[in-house]
């Protein structure tokens, strides 16, 4: 980090490979007039990371690393990336094909929540209005979309045949880290206002394996939590980083306002023998995430259980770049099987 003038205070390493989050610290060097920082490799095929720079009055900025022109997007901003010779990007974002369809927003109302939740609904090119679809609902899924490029990618997989003509429902949330979190209010609301309206929305075909979820991180854990809630709401669900924070291998995570509430819910997930009502399930995980272990943990329970689940590890980390590399060919692997002549 350039500074000719010696004005920064301290400069950090802003990274989610290990604790704490922020540093290690960068050393000046007065020959360079710079601050530098040799870090080891992780275990990833990329990392993302900032600096955060420290004053001489106590203040602070994030800032993303001035000598490498390459950003990954997320909600809070661009951060920088490191792209280690191994990592190949999904070949499908190289296509000069639009991924078409049609594209209507509008609000989910939720007595329940006292909220209304933003929704995109996404419909496949070649779809007529009004026809009965299989739909793909996502927790987080502007995001989803605007960060993982997850329309897109569907767009191309149904152009190619890959996929049946098809829908995707992409649902924003309402206090995330509040709803997100093994809410029972949350998953009542989405059982009897959410997917009803859902319904009205993206008319699907009868019976759940017409409807698959999809989310990431608490987002994945609210996917899996309202499933445990109501069997019926899904046939399939791809999972993503999800977490599933349990006491043995979340300690880090127990300042989390929510803690407490995840720990109980995955407990009973993690102990239980059996469960009535397994669909299959597609998990992803990065190798360099503390999710890991509570993904794997997840995945041995969930196979005990008589599901159909596979835990794909992917070499990267907990942001929306990771999860956008697994869509091809997990998700689109899920999606064809559970919609699939034969199913």
């Amino acid at each position: 980090m350039p500074d000719p003038d010696h004005e920064l205070k301290v400069v950090n390493l802003v990274q989610e490979i290990m604790r704490p989050r922020v540093g290690p610290a960068f050393e000046y060097n007065e020959d360079t007039r710079d601050w530098r920082l040799k870090f080891p490799r992780p275990d990833a095929d990329r990392m993302e990371y900032m600096f955060e720079l420290v004053f001489a009055d106590g203040g602070n900025e994030y800032v993303t690393d001035p000598h490498n022109p390459v950003r990954a997007p997320n909600p809070f901003g661009d951060k920088s990336v490191i792209e280690f010779p191994d990592y190949e990007a999904p070949a499908w974002l190289d296509s000069d094909e639009s991924a078409g369809g049609s594209r209507v927003e509008t609000l989910i109302p939720s007595r329940t929540l006292r909220s209304e939740l933003r929704t995109i609904v996404w419909t496949a090119p070649g779809a007529e209005e009004g026809e009965s679809l299989p739909v793909l609902i996502a927790h987080d899924g502007p995001e989803y979309d605007e960060f993982s490029s997850l329309t897109r990618l569907l767009g191309l997989a149904v152009e190619a045949g890959r996929l049946p003509l098809m829908r995707a429902v992409l649902i924003g949330p309402v206090d995330r880290n509040q709803t997100y979190s093994a809410s029972a209010a949350f998953a009542r609301a989405f059982t009897y206002e959410v997917l009803p309206a859902v319904g009205r929305l993206a008319p699907a075909p009868h019976g759940r394996r017409m409807r698959v979820g999809i989310g990431a991180s608490l987002g994945g854990l609210a996917m899996l939590h309202v499933h445990r809630h109501n069997p019926a709401s899904f046939g399939a669900l791809f999972l993503q980083s999800g977490s599933y924070f349990r006491q043995r291998y979340d300690k880090q995570e127990s300042e989390f306002a929510r803690f407490r509430r995840i720990s109980r819910f995955m407990g009973r997930v993690l102990t239980a023998d059996e469960w009535a009502h397994p669909i299959p399930v597609t998990m992803t995980c990065g190798t360099i995430e503390e999710n890991l272990a509570n993904n794997r943990a997840t995945r041995d329970a969930l196979q005990r259980q008589g599901y159909d689940v596979k835990l794909h590890e992917n070499r990267d980390g907990h942001n929306w770049t990771a999860w956008r590399d697994t869509f091809d060919p997990h998700l689109i692997d899920l999606l064809a099987r559970v919609w699939g002549p034969d199913n």
